[in-house]
């Protein structure tokens, strides 16, 4: 018999789901429309240009796909495992989304490659004075600021709470 995954799990675990197929969908959508060099200027500098990366953020050390995959799924474990102390929403929709994202360029270096673990992650939105990115990075990202943001806003409450508590004893 299966035990049900808690109530704080279930939102974490959509949004992590909806960024995987929306990151997806999207990468699938740049390999296959802007394949043969092809560039899409949108807007300003913002172009939709596809690239690979074998490597780290920024493309830095290129070959090391199989140890930053291993890295990956331990950080996406020990995120599922925290949802167990019942965080806020913030604190959750942020731990989806920094989930989703590793989940999404995870499963570029497990299939998109000619070895286990040696596929490369497909990006392609480029505003040419910076690296190029994807769905997958940006959910990492606003993710990881809204975790720094709920501690920060968990380290102003909690002077007040344990004045509070502090004048209650009393």
């Amino acid at each position: 018999m299966t035990t049900p995954a808690p109530a704080g799990w279930r939102a974490p675990v959509a949004v992590a789901a909806a960024v995987v197929v929306v990151d997806q969908i999207t990468k699938h959508w740049a390999v296959t429309g802007l394949g043969d060099d092809r560039v899409i200027d949108v807007v300003w500098t913002l172009r939709f240009n596809l690239a690979f990366n074998s490597g780290m953020a920024f493309s830095r050390g290129t070959g090391l796909g199989p140890l930053i995959a291993v890295i990956a799924t331990v950080v996406i474990v020990w995120l599922l495992v925290s949802l167990r102390t019942g965080s806020g929403r913030l604190s959750n929709t942020g731990i989806g989304l920094v989930i989703g994202g590793a989940a999404g360029n995870l499963v570029d270096r497990v299939f998109r490659g000619e070895a286990w673990l040696r596929g490369a992650v497909v990006d392609f939105i480029d505003f040419q004075w910076f690296p190029i990115f994807n769905v997958a990075d940006i959910a990492i990202n606003v993710g990881a600021a809204m975790l720094i943001l709920n501690t920060v806003v968990a380290a102003r409450r909690a002077p007040t709470e344990d004045a509070a508590s502090t004048g209650a004893e009393r």
